[in-house]
């Protein structure tokens, strides 16, 4: 904690339900209607569900649509080191005063009634985009879709379904068919949805239940599909064929999440938002612990400047196998060993992470995510890592892990990345400053 009054106010707001996730929206409704359903009072909105991607498709949403001149409010989850993160107004993170009132107004408004941290939140977030003027708001679910606190929305302008996976196992279950299920809950009659690439038996769920609605579908590799050119990658959509500088956000994968934000803007009725726009949006994306690389700090000072530091949040084996195909593109024309630190939830399925991750890295350390009380013992997380093929062993802290290093790393170019979880992230970009 900071020990701003916002986070003195969210520390109370985690007491009123004794579960921190608990799908359903039922709680969501009443204190909606007690603070004059600020659902309602929206500007079109687009809404995003899926596994992976979700984060990086709105950062290039929100870098295009600015472009155009247009206010754009974003909502994301989790925050990496404040919780303000999550609220962006018209272009800027809200302010903590404001952010503070918010948080004060819909705790009284709600009292002692039952509800979780994410579903005030969340209802304090839409009344700060109703009351503020803006544009559009760019609508990321927590969890799922169907039973998310943001399902609310009952007429977006445009749904999108980035790439889903296996993930949130505890919430969701272990069954494909049965995620795409609820991730297909945002899904809604008469707006467009953009759909990712996604697996047959997800894409076949989507699909139905697109049909089922009246939802005009924009599949990946059927209306729209994107690959690498020289010089940039070109999107392919119904209206021909437009090339387009790569992104300034690193990995393979930002290509595919590229495309996307541009079908949602190809889909999107009521705003223009012409190629330039795309282009200054590509160069200026901003998406901080995805394949990000540290650049200053005591984390990047610790190693000589031949060795770079990579961070990324992710932590399922989707993310993993992205990441690792990043380092080997890499390692194609410019060779150099990786080394791994990690840290995990115990919610995540660490052996396949580490599985798909093994090919590409040499060795590293685990270490326990500080003040996460799920997070997985550094001993064990090395245990899942042998397990997934990877010759890790267990460091008390992060500088501790570094500190390990240093002495390999000094001796020529190599790669650190630093990954498995977000809140890890989080964690380093605040000891990293």
């Amino acid at each position: 904690m900071t020990g701003t009054h916002s986070d003195r106010i969210l520390a109370r707001l985690m007491t009123l339900h004794p579960k921190i996730i608990d799908l359903t929206l039922d709680r969501m409704l009443p204190l909606l209607a007690k603070l004059d359903h600020p659902e309602q009072r929206l500007p079109p909105v687009i809404h995003v569900a899926g596994t992976n991607g979700k984060g990086s498709l709105l950062a290039y949403l929100r870098a295009m649509l600015e472009a155009a001149g247009y206010r754009v409010h974003v909502y994301t989850s989790p925050h990496l080191v404040r919780f303000a993160e999550r609220i962006r107004l018209a272009g800027k993170i809200i302010e903590e005063d404001a952010l503070s009132q918010l948080l004060l107004d819909c705790e009284a408004a709600n009292g002692e009634t039952p509800i979780t941290y994410f579903e005030i939140t969340t209802i304090a977030a839409f009344k700060a985009f109703a009351d503020t003027p803006g544009d559009i708001l760019l609508l990321e679910t927590g969890l799922g879709g169907r039973y998310d606190a943001t399902n609310v929305v009952a007429c977006p302008a445009l749904t999108a379904i980035t790439p889903i996976s296996h993930d949130h196992a505890e919430f969701l279950g272990t069954d494909l068919a049965g995620i795409a299920g609820e991730k297909a809950g945002i899904i809604k009659a008469g707006a467009p949805v953009v759909i990712g690439l996604q697996d047959p038996v997800v894409l076949e769920i989507l699909q139905k239940t697109a049909e089922t609605l009246g939802s005009l579908s924009y599949i990946y590799d059927r209306e729209w599909s994107c690959h690498k050119v020289a010089g940039g990658w070109q999107y392919d959509g119904m209206n021909g064929a437009r090339v387009f500088p790569m992104p300034a956000l690193h990995g393979v994968h930002q290509i595919e999440n590229a495309a996307t934000a541009v079908a949602c803007l190809n889909h999107l009725g009521g705003f223009d938002v012409p190629d330039a726009a795309i282009n200054k949006g590509l160069a200026a994306v901003e998406w901080p612990a995805r394949m990000q690389r540290l650049r200053h700090g005591p984390i990047v000072k610790a190693f000589p400047a031949h060795v770079e530091v990579w961070l990324d949040g992710g932590h399922n084996p989707a993310a993993g196998e992205q990441i690792a195909k990043s380092f080997a593109n890499w390692n194609e024309t410019e060779p150099k060993p990786t080394y791994l630190i990690a840290g995990m939830l115990n919610t995540k399925d660490q052996k396949a992470f580490f599985s798909k991750l093994a090919p590409v890295i040499t060795t590293g350390h685990c270490i326990t995510i500080p003040e996460e009380a799920a997070a997985t013992p550094a001993v064990d997380l090395a245990s899942m890592a042998q397990a997934g093929g990877l010759d890790m062993t267990e460091m008390p802290s992060l500088m501790a892990a570094v500190e390990a290093l240093k002495p390999t790393l000094a001796e020529k170019p190599s790669r650190l990345l630093i990954a498995g979880s977000l809140y890890l992230a989080g964690q380093v970009l605040r000891e990293n400053g």
